[in-house]
């Protein structure tokens, strides 16, 4: 199947535009973070984060909402407190997130007693008859400010280890250039959708880590299918202009780009409207990934290669080396 028969768009002649715009977007992007900042999970901070069954046993008493759930916590000194309604609203399933302000050891575990008190005290209605401990918390969990900061530490350390890997990876299937043009090109990708998780406030979870380095893998395989076009079209265009043969080698892989991109971006959306809302914000960070990532790959990578090569004027030393590896 071939979207795009005999396709011939002038990727390489509007390659400046596109440094522009991927310019603007990441500038924004760091901005972003450094006046608003990020909104860190108590994952990487510290904190409780409490599953909560409120459906009260006697079918008589009110269901429990969102709005009345934070009127109670905000009335006892967690106005901060970050509340989700899990699944159908009639099941009075909530997730319950507070962070430590604080950043010392022993408040995190003050404030977990401390909202299992406010439940018991304040909801009476909604645990009588019930076990506190099993059948209305059915899940608690806490984050010491310690253990919060060397997570974050290790997740800084995995993205950037994966990164260097591909490079590497890179270096040797192709040449030195391809692999730092193209964790260029992975940085932009990165950068773009934190900034978005930024701009929206959302949290930054370890769900949203493991989608940034799917991104990454995903990005990188686009990549690396037109890197192997040119590297085949370096050998038989040979006498052809670079610029030409990069173009060319673009177009040609255009079609197999958008039928994965597509099909890609139909399951992130699906995760998004129909997932719930425990994965809703890491399908959106999947589907701004699969757009930015593709946008990367076809306008991004090579050109930067192309202009790398041109501006070192080591083109023929470059390709020479290049279609050695074949």
């Amino acid at each position: 199947m071939r979207i795009f028969k005999n396709a011939n768009f002038p990727f390489v002649k509007m390659r400046m535009i596109i440094y522009i715009i991927s310019g603007i977007l990441v500038l924004g992007s760091i901005l972003l973070v450094l006046t608003k900042g990020m909104n860190w999970s108590i994952d990487f901070t510290s904190g409780v984060s409490a599953s909560i069954n409120l459906k009260a046993a006697d079918p008589n008493t009110p269901l429990l909402n969102v709005a009345t759930l934070r009127k109670v916590l905000t009335q006892n000194g967690y106005p901060e407190a970050e509340i989700q309604n899990i699944g159908d609203p009639a099941n009075a399933y909530f997730l319950i997130k507070i962070k430590n302000q604080s950043g010392e050891e022993e408040v995190t575990s003050e404030v977990k007693d401390h909202l299992l008190g406010i439940i018991h005290q304040y909801l009476p209605e909604y645990v009588a008859g019930r076990d506190l401990q099993s059948e209305v918390v059915e899940e608690i969990y806490v984050v010491g400010p310690k253990v919060g900061g060397e997570l974050r530490n290790q997740a800084t350390l995995a993205v950037i280890i994966a990164l260097i890997l591909m490079v590497i990876y890179v270096w040797f299937r192709f040449e030195l250039t391809f692999g730092v043009m193209a964790i260029l090109a992975l940085f932009h990708d990165v950068r773009i959708v934190i900034g978005a998780f930024s701009l929206t406030g959302k949290e930054m979870t370890v769900q949203i880590l493991a989608a940034l380095l799917i991104i990454v893998g995903y990005s990188i395989n686009n990549t690396i299918v037109i890197f192997d076009r040119i590297r085949e079209d370096l050998v038989v265009y040979r006498k052809d202009p670079l610029p030409v043969i990069f173009n060319r080698a673009i177009n040609q892989t255009l079609s197999r780009t958008s039928i994965t991109s597509i099909t890609t971006l139909f399951s992130a959306l699906a995760l998004y409207f129909f997932g719930g809302t425990v994965i809703h914000d890491f399908a959106f960070a999947m589907l701004l990934g699969v757009i930015v990532g593709t946008f990367s790959s076809v306008f991004l990578s090579s050109n930067l290669v192309l202009d790398v090569f041109t501006l070192t004027k080591k083109e023929k030393q470059s390709v020479q080396k290049l279609t050695k590896k074949k």
